[in-house]
């Protein structure tokens, strides 16, 4: 499996395997073939509510001797109603996914929500079935207790989930350990190359989430527009003989941006794992380039009845 080398010299498979939105029933499955297939990197967080299923999951592979733990990279998040309980939430996690350190540990969002208990991810609305937003948590105060985290070893490395470019800004002039990471949506038709520049520029690696666009799930979801229908990306499966998820997924890992794909089907999770077995051509890349449409397919707004990204 490709790694890349973050900034505290811990190293993160490029591909991992995205865990939101799958169902607990296929969590075992999915995580258990993932392995065989040579996956090591996983990406749970809180609010998924599956971190019981999925901490079983792994510890089987563990006492099945298929993966040791030192091999497996897992990531989780702590969500927005926890802001002000960040150590409590991350040692929540730990318990629920039955491990004693976590690889990577990500705000899941720039925002600090009501607290509904530690560990319960609610998004509580207020009166106006609004996204009721706690403004006594700063993001620098989230900040240092993420690095607490690191000092009490129950993290390796820590960094952003959602964040835009001036808020990365922010939290790097006031952190004492530089995030590691920032996971934000990015794919071809959001492409955010601002964004993925500067993060490289300061040594923190961009890390796509949603890097097929949500696909069908986000066009059921949130009506959005699925770049694997494109007519480029077409063009260029058909030039490669791939698939055009597979083309969009190079074309991330061609400019520095490791991957967390979702699938629980065998024979995507194959397919998925297998663009690290060719590279696009220098124009193809710069083609793709052209067809960014600026365009976010995963909007939790929907439901929290404001636009936190306005």
């Amino acid at each position: 499996m490709s790694t890349i080398t973050l900034n505290n010299g811990f190293e993160m498979p490029v591909i991992g395997l995205g865990l939101w939105r799958l169902e607990k029933e296929e969590l075992r499955s999915a995580i258990l073939n993932a392995i065989k297939l040579g996956y090591r990197h996983f990406d749970a967080a809180a609010h998924y509510k599956t971190e019981i299923d999925v901490g079983k999951a792994i510890a089987e592979a563990i006492q099945s001797g298929l993966v040791k733990r030192e091999e497996l990279f897992i990531t989780s998040k702590v969500w927005n109603s926890d802001h002000g309980h960040v150590v409590e939430a991350c040692k929540n996690s730990l318990k629920k996914l039955q491990l004693d350190y976590l690889d990577l540990y990500l705000v899941h969002y720039p925002l600090a929500t009501k607290h509904s208990g530690v560990g319960t991810t609610a998004s509580l609305l207020d009166e106006n079935k609004v996204l009721d937003i706690d403004v006594t948590v700063s993001l620098e105060t989230t900040w240092h207790d993420m690095e607490k985290t690191v000092d009490l070893g129950l993290v390796r490395s820590i960094g952003l989930s959602n964040y835009e470019l001036f808020l990365t800004r922010d939290c790097l002039s006031y952190a004492k350990i530089k995030p590691q990471v920032s996971q934000f949506e990015t794919h071809p038709y959001f492409q955010r190359e601002s964004l993925v520049r500067f993060c490289k520029k300061h040594g923190v690696v961009p890390m796509a989430h949603t890097p097929l666009g949500g696909a069908t799930a986000n066009v059921k979801a949130f009506g959005s527009i699925s770049p694997l229908e494109d007519p480029v990306l077409i063009g260029l499966a058909k030039k490669y003989q791939k698939s055009v998820a597979q083309i969009a997924l190079r074309w991330n890992l061609e400019r520095g941006t490791p991957v967390i794909p979702k699938s629980s089907k065998v024979e995507r999770l194959k397919e998925n794992l297998e663009v690290l077995n060719f590279k696009l051509e220098k124009e193809d890349v710069e083609l793709i380039n052209t067809i960014d449409k600026k365009f976010r397919t995963t909007l939790p707004s929907l439901s929290w009845g404001v636009d936190v990204y306005a």
